[in-house]
């Protein structure tokens, strides 16, 4: 059976804080997670309509969605989350010892989807931890018309370590990068993937196309994200350890 992921791409992973993957999800797994999505988003509608709101912490209805948390209730996420390509991907990447962390389908509606600022992953936290992977898996044909992620090298962004983030107002996103430097645009198919660390700087532009671009967001860590001295920040679900897999999922 053919890898998933290259040695050639773990390099430039290792050099520049990202890499993009061909051909990992099958198509009848996209087209399910598609119908996850749809449901998950009707719930998020439904709960800032019931506070009677139209934003959200870094949601928008209508126009931006951050739906996180939801894999349990998800036999199709967990078949991707927990999966032979994810197992692989986040063995090559971070070793013998691989945790879930977090997982959010993150969606841009059609026409009207918001920016998202250049950032860190690790930047929304504001605590000292190891860098983790995130897995961008987008549902859709990317294309930068549609808001796909801009991913800026490690020596553009001139670190590849963690730095504090300015907040902004009227998003609520975070910023680190104010450079010129505009990203490199990653322009995928539905089943492929980006996979960038969590101080890999990104950004994403606006959809002024008439679909959707829907995403699903894994994060994978080597060791638990805590919040305190025992609790998780978001999830340490054990995915690998000591070099097995021993998910129940």
């Amino acid at each position: 059976m053919s890898a998933v992921i290259t040695n050639e791409q773990i390099s430039q992973f290792k050099e520049d804080g990202f890499c993009i993957v061909k051909n990992v999800i099958p198509q009848e797994l996209i087209n399910r997670l598609r119908d996850e999505c749809q449901r998950f988003i009707k719930e998020k509608d439904d709960e800032m309509d019931a506070k009677g709101v139209e934003v959200d912490e870094i949601n928008h209805k209508g126009k931006r969605y951050f739906i996180a948390l939801r894999y349990k209730d998800s036999e199709t996420m967990q078949d991707l989350i927990f999966g032979k390509e994810m197992e692989e991907i986040t063995r090559k990447i971070l070793g013998e010892q691989v945790y879930l962390f977090l997982e959010q389908f993150v969606v841009k509606a059609a026409d009207k989807g918001m920016t998202f600022s250049w950032h860190q992953d690790s930047g929304y936290l504001d605590f000292e931890h190891k860098p983790y992977l995130s897995v961008w898996c987008p549902l859709d044909d990317v294309t930068e018309e549609n808001g796909t992620v801009y991913l800026l090298p490690y020596k553009d962004a001139g670190t590849e370590k963690r730095i504090d983030h300015v907040l902004q107002e009227g998003t609520n996103d975070k910023i680190g990068y104010f450079g010129e430097n505009p990203g490199i645009p990653a322009v995928l198919n539905a089943g492929d993937v980006a996979l960038f660390s969590s101080t890999c700087f990104h950004r994403s532009g606006s959809n002024t196309t008439n679909k959707s671009r829907r995403v699903l967001l894994i994060q994978y860590s080597a060791e638990p994200i805590l919040k305190n001295e025992t609790e998780p920040l978001y999830w340490a679900e054990p995915f690998i350890r000591k070099g097995e897999k021993i998910s129940i999922y």
